[in-house]
């Protein structure tokens, strides 16, 4: 590893520092008037918490709390059903990212259909999509596009390219959500939040002004946090000091990267190709109003919900009664108390989301904590 790489490394690492931040804000929660529970809502933030132990170098009365920010974990299974729809018409290619494939639906998953011979993709960049349309002109390509404000852009560009070259063959099933409504679905449920740190890669897209509203409506301190270790710690030391003085603001500890307009021109390209839907739901969560986005009317022709509407199926398909990971994404129980936690339900046989996505809250569970 280069030397510059390892010293950058060693100063978001550093041992001392983490252990000096974990001194100060020991001494600061001792002003606290009543326990605080934080949730980060980023499922990447929950990996690096867990990770690295951060919830032992926390005093009694804070505690982290972890939230619905996995876009894997969010996802419906009536969603995933409509996914092996599509994937199964006759001369189809079905695309997505990541985790989403091994997903379960209410029946099978993308993995256990691609198993039985469709043809369904793993993309490591949404842009391949147009080479493999372009490659396969005999075929109808669907991109099964996830995610949140971090990846949205990216599909708002493919849509952009498509409709640019003229791609006949490509097609959309958006899936894209927003992040501030399901914080404040958590602030209108029985949740014990009072502070959240944000998620900073959403951030460097939408910019710190999002929250405001959610700040002052709930009293909640919320501060955007970079992701490494000492980031986590010096955003617990921000909300301590925001309590302690009895405030609730929009604070940037990722200053590094995430300004409070945030990426003006990424902006401008979901606004030119997607619009908000009127509702989603969310797994775990259920319906939440102007929570997610489709493609904008001018561009119906290329949406797969819309041309394919007669094969998809709508009706709303529920857990495994076994499984809390609602419960979970909504922060009132922890992977740990989920009675198929780390037996029935591991990531090579996941009974839920939270254990097959890679930022996923039961997955962190159980790489980190032994089990």
């Amino acid at each position: 590893m280069n030397l510059k790489l390892k010293d950058l490394f060693y100063e978001f690492r550093n041992p001392d520092t983490i252990k000096a931040l974990s001194a100060a804000i020991a001494d600061e929660a001792k002003q606290l008037e009543k326990p605080l529970y934080i949730m980060e809502v980023c499922g990447g933030h929950t990996h690096i918490i867990m990770k690295y132990g951060l919830p032992k170098l926390l005093p009694d009365n804070i505690r982290f709390v972890h939230g619905p920010g996995c876009p894997v974990c969010i996802m419906p299974k009536e969603r995933i059903d409509q996914a092996i729809a599509l994937a199964k018409m006759d001369n189809t290619i079905l695309l997505t990212l990541g985790d989403m494939i091994r997903v379960p639906g209410s029946k099978s998953s993308l993995a256990n259909e691609r198993a039985n011979g469709y043809d369904i993709r793993a993309l490591y960049s949404p842009l391949d999509a147009i080479k493999i349309a372009e490659e396969n002109p005999d075929k109808k390509v669907i991109f099964f596009a996830i995610g949140f404000e971090t990846t949205t852009p990216m599909t708002a560009v493919v849509i952009e390219q498509t409709v640019k070259k003229n791609v006949k063959n490509l097609y959309f099933h958006i899936n894209h959500v927003i992040v501030v409504p399901p914080m404040r679905a958590v602030m209108e449920g029985k949740s014990k939040i009072n502070a959240f740190i944000a998620p900073g890669h959403v951030s460097i897209i939408t910019g710190s002004k999002i929250f405001i509203s959610l700040a002052w409506k709930y009293k909640t301190p919320i501060v955007i946090s970079g992701f490494e270790p000492i980031d986590i710690m010096r955003s617990v030391l921000m909300i301590v000091d925001q309590k302690n003085k009895r405030q609730s603001d929009v604070e940037i500890q990722y200053s590094r990267a995430v300004a409070a307009e945030g990426n003006h021109r990424a902006q401008e390209l979901i606004n030119r190709y997607m619009q908000l839907r009127e509702n989603f739901r969310w797994r775990g969560i259920g319906n939440i109003p102007g929570s997610a986005l489709q493609i904008m009317d001018k561009y119906s022709y290329l949406d797969a919900e819309k041309l394919f509407a007669d094969i998809l199926p709508n009706k709303p398909a529920e857990d495994d009664k076994l499984c809390i990971c609602g419960e979970i994404l909504r922060g009132i129980k922890e992977p740990t108390d989920c009675k198929v936690f780390g037996n029935v339900c591991v990531p090579n046989t996941p009974m839920g989301s939270c254990m097959v996505s890679s930022e996923g809250a039961c997955n962190a569970y159980y790489r980190y904590r032994g089990v």
